[in-house]
């Protein structure tokens, strides 16, 4: 009887388990490997971004701002700046997703990486997709207006590219100083 219990509950845990789309991909250590590698020194950067600050970024991304506290990750080898890399997680759907967002040590987008997606999988836009914003100037990091959308992924590009925005222009305004 034991042995039929111990199975069922099995069962029903492969289950459970394969009708969940939930998928996580990389911790915070592994996310920062990726971002700076491995021989990297790490180290977080909270910025509190002023009234000025907030409605500065909001206008280069098209995007309203939830706080006005972020966190920078910034990686050091040999004592300089290597980069610069986000951790965004917004809903897309009604399940999160959460994405590495990496910038170059000039604030120029280096990659985007997916640590987590909650969605099904087939609302995961592609990583070949995220390479290509890689190069697009932030005002046609847009769908339609330089990116092409992704049929049946749509709520997911759009999450992206705004999360993308945010971080490239919390970037130049509270990095580099621009228009702040």
């Amino acid at each position: 009887m034991q042995r039929i219990v111990t199975l069922w509950l099995g069962l029903a845990l492969a289950v459970f388990s394969a009708a969940s789309p939930a998928r996580v991909y990389y911790s915070k250590q592994e996310a920062m490997d990726l971002a700076f590698g491995k021989e990297a020194a790490v180290e977080m950067k909270t910025l509190f971004l002023t009234e000025a600050q907030r409605r500065a970024i909001e206008r280069l991304a098209w995007v309203k701002l939830e706080s006005s506290l972020y966190t920078l990750y910034v990686g050091r080898r040999d004592g300089r700046i290597v980069g610069y890399a986000a951790i965004e997680t917004h809903t897309v759907r009604t399940k999160p997703e959460t994405l590495l967002i990496v910038l170059d040590a000039n604030g120029e987008l280096k990659q985007v990486e997916v640590l987590a997606f909650h969605e099904p999988p087939e609302y995961q836009p592609p990583q070949r997709w995220f390479a290509r914003l890689r190069d697009v100037p932030l005002d046609e990091l847009r769908l339609g207006a330089g990116i092409d959308g992704i049929s049946g992924a749509t709520l997911s590009s759009r999450a992206a590219l705004d999360s993308v925005r945010k971080v490239l222009a919390l970037y130049r305004v509270a990095i580099a100083g621009e228009g702040g």
